[in-house]
């Protein structure tokens, strides 16, 4: 089993190398980018400030070429790609430098291209003699005009592999603190509702196959059913109305995550007030999803009780509670234990219509207002976290039936 394990953790390489590459090259590919929207921002600036030009005049080439060198599209697709792993090596830094005259690069340290005999070379301005360390100098020719530039830049390896997500084109900010901020919301309502659903779908679906064709199990499969056709926003907002509203019964905050004076609570006080703005919305975050669990739990046990070693545990006296909880759910609980690789990834990736009707500023309501954005840090993070959870949640799965049925060997 070990060497299975082993096995699937090597196999997640070429998983995740693969499914973050298709996500890459479809979201690049898309037209509307974040270069294409910051183009039309500024002709519209321009136009509104009086500029009276249009087309691709109303911004000029070193703009554009600037606005690619930002948004890192003056390079090929397969190199951005490496980049954003982190094993290319990208320019950290950039600026632009006239010969002869100083540039700031850091916070002290400045540096001058100068003319030493046939060839240009960069120093340090203040002291000649000092190492420069592994700042490189290039020529760029404008193909139109041909200006001669000079750039002076710092490379370095920095991607998602080496903990950088890059930067938010939106927010300005690093993509890791917006998901530092964000994460622990989803995570927390994550952790509950795939609890829930679980313990629901398995004491539900238990009763419902020692019940089997009575009117309790007609009634909770129309429950069921019902609640599974309804999207859980639309649950969300008629739990809102219902239970958050002077019109009926003003149990439960309106939304959010925690109280506006959360942070002058006492401890119980703030476990108090979390708890209280979870209840709605783990309700419809859970609402939906324990439908096919529980059905799939009924129809196993209902199909474990038939067979002939339970017959037999029954005719040897054994109470059914064991033979039950026992010799059956041992094995009528394999089908829904394959199924939480599954149910992982939906839990922790977040819903954004659920937090929008909360107003719950989790991982789910950024990741879309990302891609409707193009922030594609922000997406591409979110991608990262979305696969990672699904191929540790299979994983799971799969070390789960191992624990429940010893029957099971993977080799």
């Amino acid at each position: 089993m070990v060497e299975y394990f082993i096995r699937r953790l090597l196999l997640t390489i070429p998983t995740f190398l693969g499914s973050t590459f298709v996500v890459f090259l479809i979201v690049q590919l898309a037209p509307g980018g974040p270069l294409e929207q910051q183009i039309q921002a500024l002709k519209r600036g321009g136009e509104t400030a009086g500029a009276g030009l249009v087309g691709e005049q109303a911004l000029p080439k070193d703009a554009i070429e600037e606005l690619k060198r930002f948004y890192g599209f003056d390079k090929p697709i397969w190199q951005r790609y490496l980049i954003w792993l982190g094993v290319w090596k990208r320019e950290a830094k950039s600026y632009r430098i006239k010969p002869g005259v100083p540039r700031l690069v850091g916070d002290n340290e400045r540096l001058i291209l100068v003319q030493e005999g046939e060839s240009v070379v960069l120093r340090n301005a203040d002291d000649p003699a000092r190492p420069i360390g592994d700042w490189k100098w290039r020529k760029e020719r404008d193909d139109e005009t041909g200006e001669v530039r000079y750039r002076v830049y710092r490379e370095a390896y920095s991607g998602i592999l080496t903990g950088d997500f890059g930067r938010s084109y939106r927010f300005r900010k690093p993509v890791i603190e917006l998901i530092a901020e964000r994460l622990p919301v989803s995570i927390q309502f994550g952790i509950i509702s795939f609890v829930l659903s679980y313990a629901i779908s398995i004491y539900l679906g238990v009763q419902k196959a020692l019940r089997h064709n009575t009117p309790f199990d007609f009634a909770t499969s129309s429950a069921v059913f019902m609640t599974y056709s309804i999207p859980g926003w639309a649950i969300g907002a008629v739990l809102l109305v219902l239970f958050a509203t002077d019109r009926f019964f003003p149990i439960f905050p309106l939304g959010g995550f925690e109280d506006p004076l959360y942070a002058d609570f006492s401890l119980l006080e703030k476990i108090w007030d979390r708890a209280w703005h979870f209840v709605l919305p783990t309700i419809a975050y859970t609402a939906g999803s324990f439908a096919l669990l529980t059905m799939l739990m009924k129809n196993s046990l209902i199909e474990t009780l038939s067979q002939d070693y339970i017959r037999t545990a029954f005719a040897k006296g054994i109470r059914e509670e064991r033979v039950i909880w026992l010799h059956a759910m041992r094995n009528s609980i394999i089908p829904i234990t394959a199924n939480i690789g599954y149910v992982i990834g939906i839990f922790f990736a977040g819903s954004y219509l659920i937090e929008r009707v909360f107003d719950i500023q989790g991982i789910g309501q950024l990741s879309f207002e990302a891609l409707v954005a193009r922030d594609y840090p922000i997406v591409f993070a979110f991608t990262v976290i979305s696969v990672v959870v699904t191929l540790i949640g299979s994983i799971l799965s799969d070390l789960a039936l191992a624990l429940v049925d010893p029957r099971i060997r993977f080799k």
